[in-house]
């Protein structure tokens, strides 16, 4: 199961609308057949796996990290591929939210006459289709805020220099985590600031473009950005608020862009309605970059599930510019809380890792 579970973390990234599954299949103590979710959220991982097994299969037992769908999408059930396969036993590490799903999968197999058994590492698959799970449940993807700043949080010189706070394997693994969600959301700010282009530059890394989000408000993004001229190769949103006129629109609509109206919040655009509306694309996972209008909502509403900071060992002082603005908090009862899951270096840098609390 620990080998379906690396399979399966494979697809973190390309298998949106899907969830990301690994399959390793076993016959007499050897492994005749391995899948994982294949980009774009099909094949999927037990056809994989059976693929590669062939006869083999017959009589093995398959451990996926996900159960088995039972319903009829463009592919036909995985539970109809392994009854016809003739695994005589399937080990998975948790049930399928969907509704669709749900227990049925496990009926199915167990009415063919296959053993199976669940709950396996269940823990460890729960974290690794954590964004799947809260888009089914919620109609949220999963949110994990990105942060690289000096040791006291400034993310910038007052006069605006960011480039580069960290160094180049910091950076390196920030491009691997862009191939590991399926959006990269910015504000306008850091649009107007960097002019980024927010793709992975590691070779090989994203077979799937991630969608590109550019929080806007008050269409502060200018035509001539990055992200708006490569919008035809690199699929990109821009959300706004109502009451814009169509004029304001189209010239980002020629360029590529897919404009969509988000309702206001109390602070501007209604962070949650933004997130709503990418889980309603398939969208699972969101990586949140910045800036601190960004973080700060996000914090604000509750909505930032994973935290990736990345501490520079340099002091900037209260001139620079922070990570986040006002939340406000009053009191110490009411600041957001995280729980430190993972920490290391990267160069002279340190990435540390946090989940919110209650998650």
């Amino acid at each position: 199961m620990r080998a379906a579970l690396a399979l399966a973390s494979r697809g973190l990234g390309n298998t949106w609308p899907n969830p990301a599954v690994g399959c390793v299949i076993v016959r007499d103590g050897q492994v005749v057949g391995r899948g994982w979710t294949q980009p774009g959220g099909r094949p999927h991982a037990e056809t994989e796996a059976l693929r590669r097994a062939g006869v083999a299969a017959r009589g093995a037992t398959a451990y996926v990290t996900l159960e088995p769908c039972s319903h009829h999408g463009r592919t036909p059930p995985c539970c109809n591929a392994l009854i016809g396969a003739g695994v005589a036993r399937v080990v998975a590490a948790m049930r399928d939210p969907d509704p669709r799903v749900d227990g049925r999968g496990f009926d199915m197999l167990r009415a063919a006459g296959i053993v199976v058994d669940e709950g396996l590492l269940e823990a460890e698959a729960r974290a690794v289709n954590a964004g799947f799970a809260r888009r089914i449940t919620l109609g949220l993807p999963l949110v994990t805020l990105k942060l690289a700043t000096t040791l006291d949080g400034r993310i910038a010189t007052a006069a605006g220099e960011s480039k580069w706070i960290t160094g180049p394997a910091a950076r390196r693994e920030a491009h691997a985590m862009r191939a590991r969600h399926d959006a990269i959301l910015v504000g306008s700010g850091t649009v107007l600031a960097d002019d980024p282009d927010l793709t992975c530059r590691l070779a090989g890394a994203a077979p799937v473009r991630a969608l590109r989000v550019v929080a806007d408000a008050r269409l502060r993004t200018p035509v001539t950005a990055r992200l708006v001229a490569t919008a035809r190769v690199h699929p990109t949103i821009l959300a706004t608020v109502p009451g814009h006129p169509p004029s304001a629109l189209a010239p980002y609509q020629e360029a590529g862009v897919e404009v969509i109206k988000v309702a206001r919040g109390a602070e501007g655009m209604a962070m949650r309605g933004l997130l709503g509306a990418l889980a309603q694309r398939g969208v699972t996972r969101v990586l949140a970059e910045g800036g601190a209008g960004i973080a700060a909502a996000l914090l604000r509403e509750g909505l930032a599930q994973r935290l990736a900071w990345f501490h520079a060992p340099g002091v900037m002082g209260g001139d620079g510019q922070p990570a986040a603005y006002p939340l406000p908090v009053e009191t110490l009862a009411s600041m957001p809380r995280f729980r430190r899951t993972a920490s290391r270096p990267l160069g002279p840098d340190w990435l540390t890792e946090f989940e919110a609390e209650g998650e």
